[in-house]
C-alpha cells in the first residue's frame, strides 16, 4: 500500500531507522577486513610517508595553526576525511550489493517515503565511520599526534556533516550503475583525485606556487573544504567557508540521490524500477 493513503506513526520512523542502522553495524562488525582496511591506509600515510617527509614537506604557521606543526599532525585531518570518503562510497557500494540480491529492492518499496530510507542509509553509514574516525584518531594519539582534549568532541559535528556530504555524493554514484564491479572501478576515478586534489596532504599555498591551474581544481574540490571542516574543528574552531560549502555540496548530493532514486523520474525510472535495476 503506497504511504500517502495512510499516516505511518513516527515510532514506526524510529524502529526503521534503528533498523536499518543495527542492519549496518552488524555488516560492519562481519567485515572485520573492512575495519582493519578502514585503518591500515591512513596509518600506512601516517607512518610511512609522513614519517618519511617530515623533514622535507614543514609546515609554516596557518590558521588554525599558532606554531610551527609537524607534517604528521598537519596530514591527520586529511587521513580522517580520506577515512570518510572511503567509507562513504563502500557504503553506497553495499547499495548497489543490495540492489542486485534483492534487499535494496525490497527496502525500497516498504511504505515508508523514499528519502527517508536513503537518508536512513547515510545515518547508517556516517555512525559505522565515527566508529571508524575515532579508532585511528586512538592510534594517532599513541603515535605522539596530540591534538587539544576539546577537539575530539567540537570535531562530532564536523565529522558528521562531511561523512553526510561524501556518504551523499557515493549514494549519488550508486543509482547510475547496475553491477558491482562497474561501480568499484569507478571508485578509483573519484578517490584518488579527490583526495590528491586537496589539502588533505599539503597546503593549498604550496600547490599554487607550483601551479595555478591545479589550484583552482583543488580549491574547486568539496573535498578540500571537508578536510579543511574538520581541520578547524579538531582545534575547537569554527570555519564557516567550509561549513558552507560542505553543508551545500550535502544537499545538492542528497537531493540528487533522491532524485535518481525516485522510480517515476529518475534513474530508476529510465530503468524501469528497482525490480530492472539489478
Amino acid at each position: 500500500m503506497p504511504a500517502g493513503r495512510f499516516r505511518l506513526p513516527l515510532s514506526g520512523y524510529a524502529i526503521c531507522l534503528a533498523g536499518i542502522c543495527w542492519r549496518e553495524g552488524l555488516r560492519f562488525l562481519n567485515q572485520r577486513g573492512r575495519f582493519l582496511s578502514a585503518l591500515v591506509r591512513p596509518l600506512v600515510w601516517l607512518f610511512i610517508f609522513a614519517a618519511g617527509f617530515r623533514s622535507v614537506l614543514g609546515v609554516s604557521i596557518i590558521p588554525p595553526y599558532e606554531t610551527y606543526v609537524l607534517y604528521e599532525v598537519y596530514v591527520t585531518p586529511g587521513l580522517v576525511a580520506m577515512i570518510q570518503l572511503f567509507n562513504g562510497l563502500q557504503s553506497s557500494l553495499s547499495m548497489v550489493y543490495d540492489r542486485e540480491v534483492g534487499a535494496m529492492r525490497i527496502l525500497l518499496v516498504s511504505p515508508y517515503p523514499r528519502w527517508f530510507l536513503l537518508v536512513s542509509k547515510l545515518v547508517a553509514g556516517i555512525c559505522v565511520s565515527l566508529l571508524q574516525v575515532y579508532a585511528f584518531l586512538l592510534v594517532a594519539w599513541f603515535w605522539d599526534v596530540e591534538l587539544p582534549p576539546i577537539g575530539y568532541l567540537t570535531v562530532l559535528p564536523a565529522l558528521m556533516l562531511s561523512g553526510l556530504m561524501l556518504g551523499a555524493m557515493g549514494l549519488l554514484l550508486s543509482s547510475v550503475f547496475r553491477q558491482m564491479e562497474n561501480f568499484a572501478s569507478v571508485m578509483n576515478f573519484v578517490i584518488f583525485p579527490m583526495f590528491f586534489a586537496s589539502s588533505a596532504l599539503y597546503p593549498l599555498w604550496r600547490v599554487q606556487e607550483s601551479s595555478l591551474v591545479l589550484w583552482w581544481i583543488c580549491t574547486l574540490n568539496p573535498f578540500s573544504y571537508a578536510v579543511e571542516l574538520i581541520r578547524f574543528a579538531l582545534y575547537g574552531q569554527f570555519n564557516p567557508l567550509a561549513t558552507a560549502v560542505v553543508a551545500g555540496c550535502a544537499l545538492v548530493f542528497l537531493g540528487a540521490a533522491i532524485f535518481a532514486y525516485d522510480p517515476s523520474a529518475g534513474v530508476m525510472a529510465r530503468r524501469g524500477g528497482p525490480d530492472n535495476a539489478r
